[in-house]
């Protein structure tokens, strides 16, 4: 009797162990569970964080070393709009550290608008490049609470036909003392001072291309009909040069195979 006591106060003692040991291994995982989930949560707030922080805006010079294809954020002053369309803005742009060509940002008619010559916005996109051209692609403007900047054209005359040119690309220029050479033929054979489009096949309305002459060296300069149309004096004044007139010119230093100034002034000399 006393062993069947004995044998079933042990079968109680083992039923009672084994539930104290089940109860402590689910209270061993609720609590690892607890723990992954504060962790996991921890993490992400840490990477929601780290996503909400602003990008490091760069100077003209970290700027122009990054690499192609990356993303990049820059405060700058508007100089120049060249055109909007379709909620995409491609404007000059100019610090007084150097300058930039921002193509096809996102930006709505309102905010367009508001980007008159030297309101200071903060642009992020990608740094991309075609044909030598230099410039923000693919990115976002905001504007910047800043004293408005605009550029005073720099004399890079002395530059032409140098490698330093390439240093001022973008910048508002200034070049003088220039000469208008012939930019093709009409279809009477004659020469002619500028052409509708580089190869003359544009009308009235189109870009106009005009060649001329420094140092025995001559350039092909371009009036850009979205930045200056043909209601602009600048486009009446090219359409009215003369092959061998001497000129003033002034515009933004673009690149395209190499320097190819869109002007926005032409003032003949003599």
């Amino acid at each position: 009797m006393k062993k069947l006591f004995a044998a079933v106060l042990a079968l109680a003692m083992t039923a009672s162990l084994a539930a104290c040991a089940g109860g402590n291994s689910s209270s061993s995982q609720a609590a690892s569970t607890s723990s992954e989930a504060q962790q996991s949560s921890s993490a992400a707030s840490d990477s929601t964080a780290s996503q909400a922080e602003p990008a490091t805006v760069l100077t003209h010079e970290e700027y122009m070393a990054a690499e192609l294809d990356t993303q990049v954020t820059v405060e700058t002053y508007v100089q120049a709009k060249q055109s909007w369309w379709e909620d995409k803005a491609t404007i000059y742009a100019q610090s007084e550290d150097g300058a930039y060509f921002i193509y096809d940002a996102a930006c709505s008619e309102e905010l367009y608008e508001q980007l008159t010559p030297g309101t200071c916005i903060r642009v992020t996109g990608y740094k991309g490049e075609w044909s030598g051209e230099v410039e923000i692609m693919e990115g976002t403007i905001e504007l910047v609470d800043a004293e408005p900047y605009t550029a005073t054209a720099l004399d890079v005359t002395e530059l032409l036909g140098t490698e330093e040119l390439i240093d001022h690309q973008n910048e508002l220029v200034q070049f003088k003392g220039l000469t208008v050479e012939a930019a093709g033929q009409d279809d009477a054979g004659n020469d002619v001072a500028f052409l509708y489009n580089w190869d003359g096949s544009g009308t009235e309305g189109d870009d106009l291309y005009f060649n001329v002459s420094y140092n025995g060296e001559t350039y092909t300069f371009t009036v850009e009909s979205y930045l200056c149309d043909s209601s602009s004096e600048v486009y009446n004044a090219v359409k009215n040069l003369e092959i061998g007139q001497t000129v003033d010119l002034e515009g933004f230093l673009y690149w395209y195979e190499g320097v190819n100034p869109h002007i926005t002034s032409v003032t003949v000399v003599g």
